[in-house]
C-alpha cells in the first residue's frame, strides 16, 4: 500500500457501521462517475457489517487505482500501518460489472482477521473466500442457491492431493483458498451442532472483533482460534486446526452436501429442507 501517496490524495469519507471508509482515486479516468463508484463501496461495506455486526474497523483507507479494462482487476489489504485497501478498478468497467463483483467484499473480510505468519495464509484466504458469499447473501445482495451451487462446485478444490502435508504446510492455490474455505465451512456445521444451530462461525469472528483482533494486529494463529472458541463456548476451531493443521483430511463432501439437503438435478440445485442439517444450512445464510 503506497501509504504516502495516499495520504496526498482527495478523500471521500464514508460513513459506515461502526466506522469510516477514507477513499481516495488515484489519478486516471473511469468511464462511470464516481458516486457509482462509491455506491459499491457501501455496498460491499454493508455486507460486510451485517455479518460482523459492524464494519471490522474503525477507519479504512481505500485506494481505488484506474487501470486497463473492464471490471475489478485485484485487491490487496494491509494493516500494518493502519487499516488499507488497494483495488484495481478497470476504467471501463459498468454498474453491472460491479453488481456482480465479489473482490471489494472479499478485501473487507480480511480487516476483521489480526495478521498472521505466511503459512497460516489459507485460514486469512479461506475465512474471505467462504464469509464473502455468505455476507452478501445476508445484505440482500445474492441468493443462497446461487452460493451453495458455487459451493459444491468449487469445494473439491481444496482437497488435499498427493503429497499433502495439511492446510500449514502445503502452499497450493486450491489448498490455500479452498481448502481454508472448507475449514471454515466444516467449522461452521459443528459449531452449530454443537450448540444447537444458535451460534456459528459468525458469532465465533465476532468473538475476535470484540477481542481487539483485526488486520491491524498481530496475533498467533493460538490465540486467533481459541479466542473464537471462546466466543462460542465450544472448542471446535482449535481442534480442527489440530487435525487439519498438519495432516491431510479429506472430508466426504459428496456425503456432506445431501445432509445439508442440497442435491443438484439436471444442472439445478434443490433445497431439501427435510435433510438432517438443513436448518443448519438455512441458519449459515439467515
Amino acid at each position: 500500500m503506497p501509504y504516502d501517496a495516499f495520504d496526498g490524495l482527495d478523500k471521500i469519507d464514508l460513513d459506515v457501521s461502526g466506522g469510516v471508509i477514507h477513499a481516495a482515486f488515484a489519478p486516471g479516468d473511469i468511464s462511470l462517475p464516481r458516486d457509482k463508484v462509491l455506491d459499491w463501496v457501501r455496498t460491499a461495506a454493508r455486507a460486510v457489517s451485517t455479518y460482523y455486526g459492524r464494519f471490522p474497523v474503525k477507519s479504512l483507507k481505500l485506494l481505488l487505482v484506474p487501470v486497463d479494462g473492464q471490471r475489478v482487476r485485484g485487491g490487496t489489504t494491509w494493516g500494518y500501518r493502519g487499516a488499507a485497501i488497494r483495488v484495481l478498478l478497470g476504467r471501463d468497467s459498468t454498474e453491472e460489472d460491479l453488481r456482480h463483483d465479489w473482490i471489494m467484499v472479499h478485501e473487507m473480510v480480511h480487516l476483521a482477521l489480526p495478521d498472521l505468519q505466511r503459512r497460516y495464509s489459507w485460514l486469512s484466504e479461506g475465512l474471505a473466500v467462504y464469509i464473502e458469499p455468505i455476507a452478501r447473501v445476508q445484505a440482500g445482495d445474492l441468493a443462497a442457491k446461487s452460493i451453495w451451487q458455487a459451493m459444491m462446485r468449487d469445494m473439491p478444490k481444496g482437497l488435499p492431493q498427493a503429497a499433502d502435508q495439511g492446510l500449514d504446510n502445503t502452499d497450493s492455490w486450491g489448498r490455500k483458498y479452498w481448502g481454508g474455505a472448507m475449514f471454515c465451512l466444516l467449522a461452521d456445521i459443528e459449531i452449530r451442532k454443537r450448540t444447537s444451530n444458535r451460534l456459528g462461525l459468525r458469532d465465533a469472528m465476532q468473538g475476535v472483533i470484540a477481542a481487539g483482533g483485526s488486520h491491524e494486529v498481530n496475533w498467533p494463529i493460538e490465540r486467533i482460534l481459541s479466542t473464537a472458541d471462546k466466543a462460542v463456548g465450544v472448542d471446535v476451531l482449535a481442534n480442527l486446526h489440530e487435525r487439519m493443521g498438519a495432516h491431510p483430511v479429506a472430508p466426504d463432501l459428496d456425503s456432506l452436501w445431501p445432509t445439508l439437503g442440497l442435491t443438484m438435478r439436471g444442472g439445478h440445485l434443490t433445497f431439501d429442507d427435510a435433510a438432517p442439517l438443513a436448518s443448519i444450512r438455512e441458519s449459515i445464510t439467515k
